[in-house]
């Protein structure tokens, strides 16, 4: 067998010299072009296969043969020569349709061009070359359908060369993408698209033309030179081309506009992303009775899905209970900012705390007199300085890249209580009608909340002032006792308690140490726990024992709406260095000796006062100089997650660490069992015994 070593490729790729070899299977090959040359005597002197193949010769039968004897029937002999004579007198082409006999007998229609050459000794030739008639005329219609398909088709069509470069657009295609169809050619997908993401899609071509497995449907989205701001969409097929050898010339492309059908479906997961959105706010927002938290839970909402950064903000009359104005400028508290991002637009915001001062020309102060949304869906310079509160944070938010603003009004129970402010920034859509009312709805849902947060917040305050206006201050004229006490309120998120202490100094020397805790909260409980304190102050001074005390209190507690309390009544004595106590309900105190292990103190529990009926019983304890005496409420020791004698362990545990004083027992307690968010208020009192006074 030959070799082709030295030949081009049969693949048809080209070799280092630009030469391409084609397969078998292209347009000539379809035609069977035949060849075949005449001396000037009409002789045949070359025949090409094609020639043999069309008209069944052999070359060895066909040349030195008079063609016009060898091809024409005697009726056309005249014909063909004087055709053949004019060819090669007067050098012009004659193309046209010939009957041609076969070497069966046949007649063919044949389609000829007829041309005269000229060799290099200044001798005439003929050229004639010929194809089936009918074979030409279907490829003829079948091209002219084809540019008629690809002309007036309203589907874009384009065809891309092996290295993805355009090599035919038709009109469609230049009105989807804005680009006339000539200037498509020998450009790729991203210089004439260079909002769309071009990598991605010729990743997709390359594997179309390795594999020859067609892409259907693929989706592109982005903006076009002339319209660059607003996406549009496209369906994009992309077919592999083959010439009927399995030659790959290339990549044909269809794209059908579907920005219509992208755009609803945009809205309708817009649409979709809102009702989310709210019935997230629904679960979210107002989980507490506290004010900051319920403002960060709607701003925490708000971003990023409707804004890219977003602060709540309060009247700040409005969260001191007086009466505020109706017009003019405004002085704002800010409760909570989020962002989306890391930005400089947050230093812009108000620091959560607060209060900052706004002109009337500012749109939020706008938003908050007219209680009446207010929508700047483009910013410009101007519009930014009535945005911030200064020129130096207008500054930060022009660098941020803010460019549309929306406030609305937080309102409850009529009142105008803030403003929802959300602002726009990497998020480059503007703030649409649909914005303003998904953000409505929000500040609508959340102004309950923090309405309520900040009626709870004033009621608490209120609660809390009349509780530690009613607990004392630690006596100065103590006999040889020692005294520390710390009232800590519940979290923010819950109501005041009604724990209480006292420290009631006698006329002989002796002092009463009480810690009660009243069941329930609020304003009632304080009130209650007020009671009792007045009622044991006035009880103590009649020197009666502790259990007689813990019997009228038992007494008067069951008057007194229904409430029930706690509580040890314990009375030091420091000439006997006893301890008499007796306890209703409460937690046993501990004692801490130098030297020795704290021990809960044996008391019998008794009844909680209000119960009524049941006698109380007290134990005597000694009481040594330099012992301490630790009385509490549940609110130290009792958690809702941990066993109560794990904790009362954890307790013993922290007493047994020394420490320098009273005070600073009481700060470490309250610091290693408490949690800032933990649901109920301790009282806590430690006292120390000094030296007798005979001692």
């Amino acid at each position: 067998m030959g070799t082709t070593e030295g030949f081009p490729s049969a693949r048809g790729e080209p070799d280092r010299t630009g030469v391409r070899a084609s397969s078998r299977g292209g347009l000539m090959d379809v035609l069977a072009v035949a060849a075949l040359v005449l001396d000037a005597r009409g002789r045949i002197v070359l025949w090409s296969p094609q020639a043999e193949q069309l008209l069944g010769y052999t070359a060895e039968e066909a040349l030195g043969r008079f063609a016009a004897r060898l091809l024409v029937d005697e009726e056309r002999f005249d014909l063909v020569l004087g055709l053949f004579s004019q060819v090669m007198s007067s050098g012009e082409t004659w193309a046209g349709v010939f009957p041609v006999r076969h070497k069966d007998g046949t007649t063919r229609m044949l389609e000829f061009r007829n041309m005269r050459l000229l060799d290099d000794l200044g001798d005439l030739y003929a050229l004639g070359l010929a194809t089936e008639e009918s074979t030409l005329r279907q490829v003829e219609r079948d091209l002219a359908l084809s540019v008629r398909l690809v002309d007036q088709s309203p589907i874009g069509l384009a065809v891309f060369g092996a290295d993805l470069r355009y090599v035919a657009a038709n009109a469609a295609l230049e009105r989807l993408d804005g680009v006339r169809a000539g200037e498509h050619l020998g450009r790729r997908v991203g210089e004439i698209l260079p909002f769309v993401d071009a990598g991605a899609v010729e990743a997709e071509m390359r594997l179309v033309l390795e594999t020859g497995v067609p892409l259907l449907d693929r989706q592109v989205v982005g903006g076009i030179q002339a319209d660059p701001a607003d996406d549009h969409a496209w369906s994009v097929s992309l077919y592999r081309l083959d010439d009927s050898g399995g030659r790959v010339l290339g990549l044909a492309m269809s794209v059908i506009d579907v920005t219509d059908r992208h755009r609803a479906a945009a809205e309708a997961e817009q649409a979709r992303r809102r009702l989310a959105l709210v019935a997230d706010a629904s679960v979210r927002i107002g989980t507490t009775l506290d004010l900051e938290q319920t403002a960060r839970e709607l701003a925490d909402v708000a971003v990023p899905q409707l804004a890219d950064i977003a602060a709540v903000d309060l009247l700040d009359h409005v969260l001191e209970g007086r009466p505020g104005r109706s017009e003019g400028p405004a002085d704002i508290r800010a409760l909570a900012v989020a962002a989306a991002y890391p930005t400089v637009a947050v230093a812009a915001a108000d620091r959560p705390g607060e209060v900052a001062h706004y002109g009337a020309d500012r749109l939020v102060t706008h938003c908050l007199r007219t209680g009446r949304p207010v929508r700047e869906p483009h910013l410009d310079d101007q519009l930014l300085s009535r945005v911030a509160r200064d020129s130096h944070a207008a500054a930060l938010l022009v660098e941020a890249g803010v460019h549309s603003y929306l406030a609305v009004p937080l309102i409850a129970r009529g009142e105008v209580l803030g403003a929802l402010d959300l602002k726009r920034a990497r998020n480059r859509q503007p703030f649409t009608e649909d914005d303003t009312l998904l953000a409505c709805e929000l500040a609508a849902r959340a102004a309950v909340g923090i309405d309520n947060a900040r009626l709870y917040r004033r009621q608490r305050d209120t609660a809390l002032t009349l509780q530690r206006s009613m607990l004392p201050q630690t006596p100065s004229e103590l006999v040889a006792l020692e005294v520390a006490s710390r009232y800590q309120p519940a979290g923010s998120g819950a109501e005041v308690g009604g724990d209480w202490f006292d420290i009631i100094p006698l006329r002989d020397g002796r002092t009463v140490l009480v810690v009660g805790d009243v069941m329930g909260s609020g304003i009632n409980a304080a009130t209650t726990m007020g009671r009792l304190r007045t009622a044991t102050q006035t009880l103590s001074r009649l020197a009666m024992a502790p259990a007689e005390v813990l019997r009228h209190l038992d007494e008067i507690t069951a008057g007194l709406d229904s409430l029930i309390a706690t509580c040890v009544y314990a009375v030091y004595d420091p000439r006997r260095g006893k301890c008499c106590m007796a306890s209703a309900g409460h937690l046993p105190p501990v004692l801490v000796r130098p030297g020795d292990d704290p021990k809960l103190l044996d008391l019998p529990t008794g009844v909680p006062l209000g119960v009524g009926g049941i006698p109380f019983s007290e134990v005597t304890v000694d009481i040594a100089p330099g012992d301490r005496l630790v009385l509490y409420t549940d609110g130290l020791v009792e958690t809702r997650d941990d066993d109560l004698n794990t904790r009362l362990e954890l307790l013993l545990g922290l007493l047994r660490v020394p420490d320098g004083s009273l005070e600073e027992t009481c700060e470490r307690l309250l610091r290693e069992l408490r949690h800032p968010s933990d649901q109920d208020d301790v009282a806590l009192l430690v006292a120390c015994a000094g030296e007798s006074p005979g001692g």
